[in-house]
Protein backbone atom coordinates (compact mmCIF):
# COMPACT_ATOMS: atom_id res chain seq x y z
CA UNK A 1 0.00 0.00 0.00
CA UNK A 2 2.51 2.65 -1.17
CA UNK A 3 2.04 6.37 -0.43
CA UNK A 4 4.23 9.43 -0.84
CA UNK A 5 4.45 11.80 2.16
CA UNK A 6 6.71 14.86 2.25
CA UNK A 7 8.67 13.45 -0.64
CA UNK A 8 9.12 10.13 1.18
CA UNK A 9 7.92 6.91 -0.42
CA UNK A 10 6.09 4.81 2.19
CA UNK A 11 5.06 1.24 1.54
CA UNK A 12 3.24 -0.56 4.33
CA UNK A 13 1.18 -3.73 4.44
CA UNK A 14 -2.23 -4.52 5.86
CA UNK A 15 -0.61 -6.89 8.36
CA UNK A 16 1.57 -4.07 9.69
CA UNK A 17 -1.38 -1.71 10.04
CA UNK A 18 -3.48 -4.39 11.69
CA UNK A 19 -0.74 -5.06 14.25
CA UNK A 20 -0.73 -1.38 15.15
CA UNK A 21 -4.52 -1.19 15.42
CA UNK A 22 -4.67 -4.31 17.59
CA UNK A 23 -2.07 -2.80 19.91
CA UNK A 24 -4.42 0.11 20.59
CA UNK A 25 -7.18 -2.40 21.39
CA UNK A 26 -5.25 -4.92 23.48
CA UNK A 27 -2.43 -2.94 25.05
CA UNK A 28 0.43 -5.44 24.90
CA UNK A 29 2.54 -7.09 22.22
CA UNK A 30 1.76 -10.50 23.74
CA UNK A 31 -2.00 -9.94 23.54
CA UNK A 32 -1.69 -8.76 19.92
CA UNK A 33 0.32 -11.88 19.07
CA UNK A 34 -2.36 -14.14 20.57
CA UNK A 35 -5.11 -12.30 18.70
CA UNK A 36 -3.39 -12.38 15.31
CA UNK A 37 -1.76 -15.79 15.56
CA UNK A 38 1.79 -14.41 15.48
CA UNK A 39 4.65 -14.70 17.90
CA UNK A 40 5.43 -11.61 20.01
CA UNK A 41 8.62 -11.27 18.01
CA UNK A 42 6.60 -11.35 14.80
CA UNK A 43 4.38 -8.50 16.01
CA UNK A 44 7.43 -6.47 17.00
CA UNK A 45 8.87 -7.02 13.52
CA UNK A 46 5.61 -5.83 11.91
CA UNK A 47 5.68 -2.62 13.97
CA UNK A 48 9.40 -2.09 13.29
CA UNK A 49 8.79 -2.48 9.56
CA UNK A 50 5.96 0.05 9.78
CA UNK A 51 8.27 2.49 11.54
CA UNK A 52 10.83 2.09 8.76
CA UNK A 53 8.14 2.61 6.13
CA UNK A 54 6.81 5.79 7.73
CA UNK A 55 10.03 7.20 9.11
CA UNK A 56 8.31 7.82 12.47
CA UNK A 57 8.76 6.27 15.90
CA UNK A 58 5.41 4.63 16.64
CA UNK A 59 6.17 2.93 19.97
CA UNK A 60 8.20 3.84 23.02
CA UNK A 61 9.21 1.64 25.90
CA UNK A 62 7.96 2.60 29.34
CA UNK A 63 9.54 0.33 31.91
CA UNK A 64 8.75 -3.24 30.86
CA UNK A 65 5.89 -2.33 28.55
CA UNK A 66 5.40 -0.30 25.39
CA UNK A 67 2.95 2.47 24.51
CA UNK A 68 2.09 4.34 21.32
CA UNK A 69 3.75 7.65 20.60
CA UNK A 70 1.60 10.53 19.37
CA UNK A 71 2.58 9.55 15.82
CA UNK A 72 1.65 5.94 16.53
CA UNK A 73 -1.77 6.88 17.91
CA UNK A 74 -2.42 9.15 14.93
CA UNK A 75 -1.47 6.48 12.42
CA UNK A 76 -3.55 3.88 14.28
CA UNK A 77 -6.69 6.00 13.90
CA UNK A 78 -6.10 6.35 10.17
CA UNK A 79 -5.12 2.68 9.89
CA UNK A 80 -8.58 1.64 11.08
CA UNK A 81 -10.15 3.62 8.24
CA UNK A 82 -7.65 2.25 5.73
CA UNK A 83 -8.42 -1.34 6.75
CA UNK A 84 -12.16 -0.67 6.62
CA UNK A 85 -11.84 0.78 3.12
CA UNK A 86 -9.80 -2.24 2.07
CA UNK A 87 -12.51 -4.59 3.39
CA UNK A 88 -15.19 -2.62 1.57
CA UNK A 89 -13.18 -2.93 -1.65
CA UNK A 90 -13.07 -6.70 -1.21
CA UNK A 91 -16.85 -6.75 -0.78
CA UNK A 92 -17.32 -4.65 -3.93
CA UNK A 93 -15.08 -6.99 -5.92
CA UNK A 94 -17.01 -10.02 -4.66
CA UNK A 95 -20.23 -8.51 -5.95
CA UNK A 96 -18.83 -8.48 -9.50
CA UNK A 97 -18.63 -12.26 -9.50
CA UNK A 98 -21.44 -14.51 -10.63
CA UNK A 99 -20.54 -17.18 -8.08
CA UNK A 100 -19.80 -17.28 -4.36
CA UNK A 101 -16.07 -17.83 -3.95
CA UNK A 102 -13.21 -16.57 -1.86
CA UNK A 103 -11.67 -17.09 1.56
CA UNK A 104 -13.28 -16.24 4.88
CA UNK A 105 -11.57 -16.14 8.28
CA UNK A 106 -13.88 -17.36 11.04
CA UNK A 107 -13.40 -17.07 14.78
CA UNK A 108 -15.25 -19.44 17.08
CA UNK A 109 -15.33 -20.85 20.59
CA UNK A 110 -14.50 -24.45 21.40
CA UNK A 111 -18.03 -25.87 21.55
CA UNK A 112 -18.92 -24.30 18.22
CA UNK A 113 -15.70 -25.65 16.72
CA UNK A 114 -16.67 -29.17 17.75
CA UNK A 115 -20.42 -29.19 17.10
CA UNK A 116 -21.42 -26.43 14.68
CA UNK A 117 -18.48 -25.90 12.33
CA UNK A 118 -18.04 -29.48 10.98
CA UNK A 119 -21.59 -29.84 9.58
CA UNK A 120 -21.47 -26.26 8.34
CA UNK A 121 -18.26 -26.95 6.42
CA UNK A 122 -19.83 -30.01 4.84
CA UNK A 123 -22.68 -27.85 3.56
CA UNK A 124 -20.23 -25.22 2.33
CA UNK A 125 -18.39 -27.85 0.27
CA UNK A 126 -21.67 -28.99 -1.26
CA UNK A 127 -23.31 -25.61 -1.87
CA UNK A 128 -20.36 -23.28 -2.40
CA UNK A 129 -17.31 -25.24 -3.57
CA UNK A 130 -15.51 -22.02 -4.48
CA UNK A 131 -15.55 -20.82 -0.86
CA UNK A 132 -12.65 -21.51 1.51
CA UNK A 133 -13.18 -21.22 5.26
CA UNK A 134 -10.24 -20.78 7.62
CA UNK A 135 -11.16 -21.02 11.30
CA UNK A 136 -9.50 -19.97 14.54
CA UNK A 137 -10.42 -21.18 18.01
CA UNK A 138 -10.50 -18.28 20.48
CA UNK A 139 -11.86 -17.22 23.84
CA UNK A 140 -15.58 -16.64 23.38
CA UNK A 141 -15.43 -13.23 25.08
CA UNK A 142 -12.84 -12.07 22.53
CA UNK A 143 -14.70 -12.82 19.31
CA UNK A 144 -16.44 -9.44 19.22
CA UNK A 145 -13.13 -7.56 19.40
CA UNK A 146 -11.63 -9.92 16.83
CA UNK A 147 -14.38 -9.07 14.33
CA UNK A 148 -14.29 -5.34 15.11
CA UNK A 149 -10.53 -5.30 14.63
CA UNK A 150 -10.64 -7.25 11.39
CA UNK A 151 -8.69 -10.20 12.77
CA UNK A 152 -11.50 -12.42 11.45
CA UNK A 153 -14.28 -11.75 8.93
CA UNK A 154 -17.01 -13.18 11.13
CA UNK A 155 -17.31 -15.17 14.31
CA UNK A 156 -19.57 -17.44 16.28
CA UNK A 157 -20.14 -16.12 19.78
CA UNK A 158 -22.39 -16.32 22.81
CA UNK A 159 -24.66 -13.77 24.40
CA UNK A 160 -26.36 -14.05 27.79
CA UNK A 161 -29.65 -12.17 28.37
CA UNK A 162 -28.78 -11.82 32.06
CA UNK A 163 -25.40 -10.22 31.27
CA UNK A 164 -25.64 -8.98 27.67
CA UNK A 165 -22.45 -8.19 25.83
CA UNK A 166 -22.25 -4.45 24.95
CA UNK A 167 -23.29 -3.78 21.36
CA UNK A 168 -20.77 -2.11 19.09
CA UNK A 169 -22.62 -0.11 16.40
CA UNK A 170 -19.96 -1.15 13.89
CA UNK A 171 -20.98 -4.82 14.29
CA UNK A 172 -24.00 -6.84 13.23
CA UNK A 173 -25.08 -9.58 15.64
CA UNK A 174 -27.52 -12.21 14.39
CA UNK A 175 -29.04 -14.75 16.74
CA UNK A 176 -28.78 -18.30 15.42
CA UNK A 177 -30.31 -20.30 18.26
CA UNK A 178 -31.17 -20.27 21.94
CA UNK A 179 -30.25 -22.79 24.59
CA UNK A 180 -31.71 -23.17 28.04
CA UNK A 181 -29.46 -24.30 30.88
CA UNK A 182 -30.11 -27.35 33.06
CA UNK A 183 -28.38 -28.50 36.24
CA UNK A 184 -25.84 -31.33 35.94
CA UNK A 185 -25.17 -33.29 39.13
CA UNK A 186 -23.21 -36.46 39.90
CA UNK A 187 -25.21 -39.62 39.25
CA UNK A 188 -27.54 -40.32 42.17
CA UNK A 189 -26.77 -37.05 43.98
CA UNK A 190 -30.39 -35.91 43.92
CA UNK A 191 -32.40 -39.14 43.58
CA UNK A 192 -35.98 -38.96 42.36
CA UNK A 193 -35.67 -35.39 41.18
CA UNK A 194 -36.38 -34.30 37.62
CA UNK A 195 -36.97 -30.59 38.12
CA UNK A 196 -35.15 -28.49 40.72
CA UNK A 197 -34.47 -24.94 41.69
CA UNK A 198 -30.91 -23.67 41.70
CA UNK A 199 -31.31 -22.99 45.41
CA UNK A 200 -31.87 -26.75 45.96
CA UNK A 201 -28.20 -27.21 45.06
CA UNK A 202 -27.07 -24.14 46.96
CA UNK A 203 -25.19 -26.12 49.63
CA UNK A 204 -23.39 -28.32 47.13
CA UNK A 205 -19.96 -27.53 45.76
CA UNK A 206 -20.05 -25.87 42.34
CA UNK A 207 -17.91 -26.06 39.24
CA UNK A 208 -18.10 -22.57 37.77
CA UNK A 209 -16.57 -20.66 34.88
CA UNK A 210 -14.29 -17.70 35.55
CA UNK A 211 -16.10 -15.02 37.53
CA UNK A 212 -14.66 -12.41 35.16
CA UNK A 213 -16.22 -13.97 32.06
CA UNK A 214 -19.68 -13.13 30.73
CA UNK A 215 -20.64 -16.76 31.32
CA UNK A 216 -19.45 -16.68 34.92
CA UNK A 217 -21.26 -13.41 35.60
CA UNK A 218 -24.44 -14.78 34.04
CA UNK A 219 -24.39 -17.88 36.27
CA UNK A 220 -23.73 -15.77 39.36
CA UNK A 221 -26.56 -13.37 38.45
CA UNK A 222 -29.11 -16.17 38.10
CA UNK A 223 -27.97 -17.87 41.33
CA UNK A 224 -28.27 -14.62 43.27
CA UNK A 225 -31.73 -14.09 41.83
CA UNK A 226 -32.57 -17.57 43.16
CA UNK A 227 -31.43 -16.46 46.61
CA UNK A 228 -28.00 -17.99 47.17
CA UNK A 229 -24.31 -17.55 46.49
CA UNK A 230 -22.73 -20.63 44.83
CA UNK A 231 -19.58 -21.98 46.47
CA UNK A 232 -17.01 -22.39 43.71
CA UNK A 233 -14.89 -25.45 44.43
CA UNK A 234 -13.37 -25.47 40.95
CA UNK A 235 -13.13 -22.60 38.47
CA UNK A 236 -13.12 -24.22 35.03
CA UNK A 237 -13.78 -22.79 31.60
CA UNK A 238 -13.36 -25.93 29.50
CA UNK A 239 -16.70 -27.71 29.02
CA UNK A 240 -15.30 -31.23 28.73
CA UNK A 241 -13.32 -30.76 31.94
CA UNK A 242 -16.44 -29.46 33.71
CA UNK A 243 -18.43 -32.54 32.68
CA UNK A 244 -15.62 -34.84 33.78
CA UNK A 245 -15.47 -33.21 37.21
CA UNK A 246 -19.24 -33.50 37.67
CA UNK A 247 -19.10 -37.13 36.61
CA UNK A 248 -16.34 -37.71 39.16
CA UNK A 249 -18.69 -36.49 41.89
CA UNK A 250 -16.78 -33.38 42.95
CA UNK A 251 -19.46 -30.78 42.25
CA UNK A 252 -22.42 -29.57 40.21
CA UNK A 253 -22.74 -27.13 37.34
CA UNK A 254 -25.08 -25.73 34.71
CA UNK A 255 -25.06 -27.20 31.20
CA UNK A 256 -26.83 -26.89 27.86
CA UNK A 257 -27.64 -29.58 25.32
CA UNK A 258 -24.79 -28.46 23.08
CA UNK A 259 -22.35 -28.66 25.97
CA UNK A 260 -23.51 -32.19 26.81
CA UNK A 261 -22.72 -33.33 23.27
CA UNK A 262 -19.02 -32.60 23.77
CA UNK A 263 -18.42 -35.49 26.14
CA UNK A 264 -20.62 -38.54 26.83
CA UNK A 265 -20.85 -38.58 30.62
CA UNK A 266 -22.52 -40.62 33.37
CA UNK A 267 -24.28 -37.88 35.28
CA UNK A 268 -27.81 -36.67 36.00
CA UNK A 269 -29.29 -33.70 34.14
CA UNK A 270 -32.18 -31.95 35.91
CA UNK A 271 -34.50 -29.32 34.49
CA UNK A 272 -34.37 -25.94 36.23
CA UNK A 273 -37.35 -23.97 37.44
CA UNK A 274 -35.40 -20.79 36.83
CA UNK A 275 -34.82 -19.65 33.28
CA UNK A 276 -31.19 -19.23 32.29
CA UNK A 277 -30.38 -18.98 28.60
CA UNK A 278 -27.53 -18.36 26.27
CA UNK A 279 -27.86 -17.28 22.66
CA UNK A 280 -25.55 -18.55 19.95
CA UNK A 281 -24.86 -15.62 17.63
CA UNK A 282 -22.87 -14.86 14.51
CA UNK A 283 -21.04 -11.54 14.36
CA UNK A 284 -19.71 -9.59 11.39
CA UNK A 285 -18.91 -5.96 10.62
CA UNK A 286 -21.96 -3.96 9.64
CA UNK A 287 -20.62 -2.90 6.25
CA UNK A 288 -19.84 -6.52 5.38
CA UNK A 289 -23.12 -8.21 6.29
CA UNK A 290 -24.26 -8.22 2.63
CA UNK A 291 -20.92 -9.42 1.30
CA UNK A 292 -21.88 -12.50 -0.76
CA UNK A 293 -19.50 -14.94 0.92
CA UNK A 294 -20.39 -13.76 4.42
CA UNK A 295 -24.13 -13.81 3.73
CA UNK A 296 -23.83 -17.33 2.31
CA UNK A 297 -21.86 -18.66 5.28
CA UNK A 298 -24.21 -17.03 7.79
CA UNK A 299 -27.15 -18.80 6.17
CA UNK A 300 -25.33 -22.13 6.36
CA UNK A 301 -24.48 -21.55 10.03
CA UNK A 302 -28.10 -20.65 10.76
CA UNK A 303 -29.19 -24.04 9.41
CA UNK A 304 -26.65 -25.98 11.49
CA UNK A 305 -26.78 -24.15 14.83
CA UNK A 306 -29.89 -25.83 16.22
CA UNK A 307 -28.65 -28.62 18.51
CA UNK A 308 -30.89 -31.50 19.47
CA UNK A 309 -31.04 -32.81 23.01
CA UNK A 310 -28.67 -35.75 23.56
CA UNK A 311 -29.62 -38.64 25.81
CA UNK A 312 -28.36 -38.15 29.37
CA UNK A 313 -27.20 -41.32 31.08
CA UNK A 314 -26.17 -42.57 34.48
CA UNK A 315 -24.44 -45.81 35.34
CA UNK A 316 -27.91 -47.31 35.76
CA UNK A 317 -29.14 -46.33 32.30
CA UNK A 318 -31.19 -43.56 30.73
CA UNK A 319 -32.24 -40.77 33.06
CA UNK A 320 -34.47 -37.72 32.89
CA UNK A 321 -36.55 -38.11 29.75
CA UNK A 322 -38.41 -34.90 28.80
CA UNK A 323 -41.40 -34.29 31.12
Amino acid sequence: MPLIFEGRYMDWTSAQLRSLVELTRRGTITAVAEALGYTPGGVSQQIAALERATGWQLLRRVGRRVELTDAGATLARHAERILTTEAEAVEALERTRNEISGTLRVGLFATAAAEILPPALRQVRERHPGMTVRSRDMDVDEVYDAVAGGTVDLALGLDYPDVPIPRDPSLRVRELSRERFSLAVPAGAMPGRRTVSLADAGQLGWILPSAGSYYGRAVLTVCRRAGFEPQALHEVTDTAATLALIEAGVGVGVVTDLMLRLRPSCLDVLDLRETMERHIVVVCRSFAEHRPTIAALVEVLARTAHPGRPPSRTAAGPLNPPT
